[in-house]
């Protein structure tokens, strides 16, 4: 009899990796941090093991919307008030928060459930070239 294999949680053993967003469009980025924080990119991949890994993105200020996406693009965000619906374009999304951007389109590429809430708080987004995990050695990679 064949036995299916499982993938092990990897605990504290989990790879990083680095992303430079600067010139890269937002989905295909976005493509790419989901695999890694899925694990997708393996051939052990179980889609109920949350053995992916950490990903660091710096530079998100300075991703790229194709066409006409600056000011056509927009985000929601609910207050839970009457009257709380606030919507802002890509544009004014990128003059205050950046690094949202990135997180948004990372979460509508996993599935809704509770392993994909535990995976969202691997993606490291930062706004400048700056980051603060250089003593974890990530291992920069390229779209």
């Amino acid at each position: 009899m064949q036995k299916s294999y499982r993938a092990p949680n990897p605990g504290d053993n989990r790879q990083w990796f680095l992303v430079d967003a600067k010139g890269k469009p937002l989905g295909r980025l976005a493509v790419l941090i989901a695999n890694k924080l899925r694990n997708k990119d393996v051939p052990q991949f179980d889609p109920s093991v949350d053995a992916g890994a950490f990903v660091v993105v710096i530079n998100a200020k300075e991703v790229l919307l194709t066409g006409n996406r600056e000011n056509l693009k927009t985000y929601q965000r609910y207050s839970g008030y009457r009257n709380g619906l606030k919507e802002f374009t890509a544009a004014e999304m990128r003059a205050s928060h950046p690094e949202r951007m990135i997180l948004e389109a990372v979460w509508g590429m996993l599935p809704k459930n509770n392993i994909a809430r535990k995976m969202m708080t691997r993606v490291k987004v930062f706004a400048g070239p700056e980051h603060t995990h250089a003593a974890q050695k990530p291992v920069k990679i390229e779209l």
